[in-house]
């Protein structure tokens, strides 16, 4: 249960499925797909959809690589959090966000895995925030050549990693797609 008084709610985050993030990304469509699927069912029911994207000198605001991929839309009732760091919560008003709807519990899903997914689900927890991730709608480029494993055992690892993080009052773990359920109560 988050540590955060007064915060009964949940909200999906989508991170940075951006064209430019995810354009060689491991298992790039189901990932993207899942996704979907997650923003439908949360909209569905009721739970917020906050979506953030990356901005830098790769990812310049306006620009087609900077753009959200085309299979997700976004609603102009969900907040869009811009970001320049790893964390999503680092120097950006998602905290403002969160709060003002009185949400405590995150459900976490997008790119990249072993960047700003783990950072973000990092910032979550270190900030009295439930956070879920949910495994099978994350992903990673590939980027052993600078010596990381390849993507399947960085998403697998992650996975392995993020479902046995605890602290105290808060909850973490992950879920699929499937199993990931918007209508249950927080905690």
């Amino acid at each position: 249960m988050t540590t955060l008084d007064n915060r009964p709610n949940t909200a999906l985050l989508v991170v940075d499925v951006q064209n430019g993030v995810v354009e060689g990304a491991h298992e790039r469509d189901a990932v993207v797909a899942n996704i979907g699927t997650l923003v439908d069912r949360a909209r569905a029911a009721g739970t917020a959809v906050v979506w953030v994207q990356h901005n830098d000198e790769e990812l310049v605001a306006g620009g087609e690589k900077w753009a959200y991929v085309p299979e997700l839309k976004r609603l102009e009732s969900e907040p869009l959090v811009q970001k320049e760091y790893g964390d999503s919560f680092e120097a950006t008003e998602l905290e403002d966000i969160l709060a003002a709807r009185g949400i405590g519990r995150l459900v976490v899903a997008g790119a990249q895995t072993d960047m700003c997914i783990r950072s973000t689900l990092h910032g979550a927890l270190a900030r009295g925030y439930d956070a879920t991730l949910v495994a099978d709608a994350h992903t990673t480029e590939d980027l052993s050549s600078f010596g990381a494993p390849p993507p399947a055992l960085v998403v697998a690892h992650t996975n392995l990693y993020w479902k046995f993080q605890t602290a105290p009052g808060r909850t973490a773990g992950i879920v699929t797609t499937e199993e990931a359920d918007f209508t249950a109560p927080a905690g």
